[in-house]
């Protein structure tokens, strides 16, 4: 059999895997789409690290009517995002995920159509003024998809549950297992047999961090053939050990509100992702709350994506960690208290500018990278007594990134901003699992048994560094390149 990676090679997003069978049945484990390219794009830079594909029919290095199934890891655009993309292109299978998986790709994947929607409108009228130069190539306009082609692909999606195979067809059985990091996210174990030989492959997806905010700990795998693993975290560690990492974001997070909203008293910025970070956030604060931790001051969840997303996570509570499961029973909500406000309509969210006590504000989305957020950021950025509270990872080259960095002027929206709030960091919130957390998860697999690591998901410096902890380790260690293909 053949494998060959078509994205997240030798970079962190835009996963997608093609799996190849003797008798040409393929599987294609995840089809996300590449946001560092998304990033290059937009700010111009079409260098040879990042080409953009050739004509519209070319979204796709392969044919897509050519792939038998889709198998999803989870929901986050990088892992899913491409999938309506694919039954534009001819692709008339299913793809298999987890329930919770389901109801949170199609929040996310109609939200990315809204998107799309909104910039081909902006691009259009750019255009019927001829004077205007083109803000979209016809590569990126070839690539938008609307919400008519999400309702068409998510028909075709198939919830299937943890820990069960299931037969894809003779000799070939999928198993969901839980990997932590998001609600419903799974490692994908193949196992095949061909020619009367068995061979056992697993994908990783990303890899959830222990004791994390309602999330269940990653699983382990069982023994392998082949790993192909994510390496977000690959050179890092969390600020705190994973045995108190529920208590360091209470402790940590009430620590920011003091310091922000009581002691000066200002605003306190949250940009977190809608989906996971922003859920894990309010169950926090809610804690905090019932502990009486939490300030009197107004809590604004500023996102209409964030709030669907909210629900569905009641709605799989079993899903979530025992903790989670215990306050619920004992308090009856996991993310509602008093002073929480979630701002539906755009008009509002403005108006959020203009409240003049101390206040705390959570928007989307993580990395500073389009959203509500900007907005607050822009504002507040140049307000001393207010902070920009980063509380997850942000790449390379985001606007997130870059405050983090510690410049003191940037760009939002074509306008510099000079940047005098406080800019403050937690990575308790964090939803991937750090080094220590990777080198676990690969650890259940044997070193004699397992024939080969692949890395995947992380920047150069993450990637090579936990190559050579693996090596040193015993394990036969490769970094694919992108359209790099392996006979397993």
């Amino acid at each position: 059999m053949r494998l060959t990676f078509w994205g997240a090679a030798q970079q962190v997003t835009g996963s997608m895997f093609l799996l190849e069978l003797e008798d040409e049945y393929r599987i294609l484990i995840d089809c996300g789409l590449d946001m560092e390219r998304e990033r290059t794009k937009k700010n111009g830079q079409n260098g040879t690290a990042n080409p953009e594909p050739t004509p519209a029919h070319t979204i796709f290095p392969f044919e897509a009517s050519m792939v038998n199934v889709v198998l999803l890891t989870h929901a986050h655009i990088d892992h899913s995002g491409n999938i309506p993309n694919l039954f534009r292109e001819g692709y008339e299978g299913q793809v298999l995920c987890t329930s919770p998986t389901y109801d949170l790709s199609e929040l996310l994947l109609m939200d990315s159509a809204s998107l799309h929607r909104r910039r081909l409108n902006a691009f259009q009228k750019k255009k019927n003024r001829k004077k205007k130069k083109p803000s979209l190539s016809p590569t990126q306009v070839a690539e938008m998809y609307l919400e008519k082609n999400v309702k068409e692909s998510l028909e075709r999606f198939v919830p299937i549950a943890f820990n069960k195979k299931f037969k894809l067809k003779q000799g070939v059985e999928v198993t969901f297992n839980p990997a932590g990091h998001l609600l419903g996210a799974a490692n994908i174990i193949l196992e095949i047999i061909e020619n009367g030989e068995k061979k056992t492959i697993a994908f990783s997806g990303d890899v959830g961090r222990y004791n994390y905010p309602l999330h269940i700990d990653p699983q382990p795998l069982p023994q392998v053939d082949y790993l192909i693993c994510e390496s977000t975290y690959g050179n890092r560690r969390h600020d705190f050990g994973r045995k108190s990492a529920i208590i360091d974001a209470e402790e940590r997070l009430s620590e920011v509100i003091q310091k922000t909203c009581v002691d000066i008293p200002g605003r306190l910025v949250i940009p977190a992702f809608s989906v996971g970070r922003t859920q894990a956030l309010l169950y926090t604060l809610n804690k905090l709350y019932v502990k009486k931790q939490l300030p009197p001051v107004k809590v604004f969840s500023d996102s209409p994506l964030a709030h669907k997303s909210t629900e569905t996570y009641a709605k799989y509570q079993k899903f979530l960690n025992p903790e989670a499961q215990k306050f619920q029973e004992q308090y009856e909500d996991l993310f509602d208290f008093e002073n929480l406000e979630y701002v539906e309509d755009l008009k509002s969210s403005k108006q959020i500018a203009d409240y003049q006590q101390p206040c705390i504000i959570i928007s989307s989305s993580g990395m500073i990278e389009g959203g509500r957020v900007q907005h607050h950021v822009r504002t507040n950025l140049s307000n001393p007594y207010s902070t920009i509270l980063m509380i997850g990872f942000a790449a390379e080259g985001t606007l997130g990134h870059r405050l983090l960095m510690g410049e003191k002027m940037v760009r939002i929206e074509d306008k510099e901003v000079a940047v005098l709030a406080h800019i403050a960091r937690i990575d308790a919130f964090s939803g991937h699992g750090d080094l220590d957390d990777l080198l676990d998860f690969v650890k259940t697999q044997k070193p004699q048994t397992l024939k080969k690591v692949f890395l995947v998901h992380g920047e150069a410096e993450s990637m090579e560094n936990f190559k050579n902890e693996l090596e040193s380790e015993g394990y036969q260690v490769d970094m694919p390149k992108k359209g790099q293909t392996f006979e397993l």
